[in-house]
């Protein structure tokens, strides 16, 4: 139940993305960093359980910049597709800078992409710092159903596993009422950036999972409480594998090693920062290792700043 929530509140960004990351513990994840050739101009972390090496946030030193949700399916079947979500990502993020794509063309081409009917259910959050975004799915049929965000200043938005217009789930209107806090107390303070990043660590860690007495801790038992939270608890362990994850296995099938099971929870916390003048600070913070040992708090950190290219 992943959550990302975009803003243009701040004064001294044009841009903001925060993001948490939460998955199977075991799943194989790289840290973030700059892609090797041909792809050396985009930054991100990877997912490395499925061939495609897909990402489900990044940044280009173009300022290109992409965050993906999945939607919740109500099977385990419907929400594995033929080929990794990540490539959708990926092919925002890696289509060569000389080519300049519009996010409107990228997001036409996207909806009609007869690739994108064969992932599971997602929404991509995509487009270039200090312009719109748009949020796209492969449950559109025609581009009246795209919504663009950041338009315009003063505007906090959150998406999670549900429809951009669904506005039911208790952790999205939570999730933009903190940041919108967070950015105000900021400013009034007069912090510093390394305070900035603190504030919107402490929202993506805001755990409000409700607890169910005399219930087992699996992800089938809590998958329906988990839009109450934005930050995830690990749930489960690898002596509960849960129902859902026995039939994405067999819905897989030998495309790839399938890590969908065991230990579940926000794994990685990524926070984007982007000045109008085109700097950007790009963090992010892993909590779990594919052990499922938690990572002592600033050891998985990594920081990035660069200048998006003219």
């Amino acid at each position: 139940m992943c959550i990302a929530l975009v803003s243009t509140l701040h004064p001294a960004y044009s841009l903001i993305v925060i993001d948490n990351r939460d998955e199977f513990l075991r799943r194989p994840t790289s840290s973030p960093d700059w892609w090797p050739e041909p792809s050396s101009f985009v930054l991100g972390s990877r997912d490395l359980a499925r061939a495609t090496h897909g990402t489900w946030m990044g940044v280009t030193k173009q300022g290109k910049v992409a965050v993906l949700t999945n939607y919740r399916e109500d099977t385990a079947i419907e929400a594995i597709g033929q080929y990794s979500r990540g490539r959708i990502v990926n092919s925002w993020l890696t289509s060569p800078p000389r080519e300049h794509q519009t996010t409107h063309d990228f997001v036409q081409s996207m909806v009609a992409s007869p690739e994108a009917k064969q992932v599971g259910g997602f929404s991509l959050i995509c487009g270039h710092i200090n312009e719109p975004l748009a949020i796209v799915s492969n449950r559109s049929s025609d581009m009246d159903h795209i919504t663009w965000v950041a338009s315009e200043r003063n505007q906090t938005r959150g998406l999670s596993n549900t429809s951009v217009d669904d506005r039911s789930w208790p952790k999205i209107i939570h999730g933009e009422r903190l940041m919108q806090e967070a950015i105000e107390g900021h400013v009034q303070s007069q912090e510093d950036e390394e305070a900035l990043l603190e504030r919107f660590l402490a929202v993506l860690s805001t755990d409000t999972l409700p607890q169910l007495p005399g219930v087992k801790k699996t992800l089938d038992n809590y998958v329906n409480v988990l839009r109450e939270s934005i930050f995830v608890p690990v749930i489960g362990s690898d002596e509960t594998p849960d129902q859902n994850a026995e039939q994405e296995v067999a819905a897989r099938g030998p495309l790839d090693q399938n890590y969908s099971s065991g230990p579940y929870g926000t794994q990685k916390q990524t926070i984007l920062l982007a000045r109008p003048d085109g700097r950007v600070r790009y963090f992010e913070r892993t909590l779990y290792d594919d052990k499922v040992n938690a990572v002592p708090v600033g050891q998985g950190d990594r920081s990035f700043e660069f200048h998006v290219e003219p």
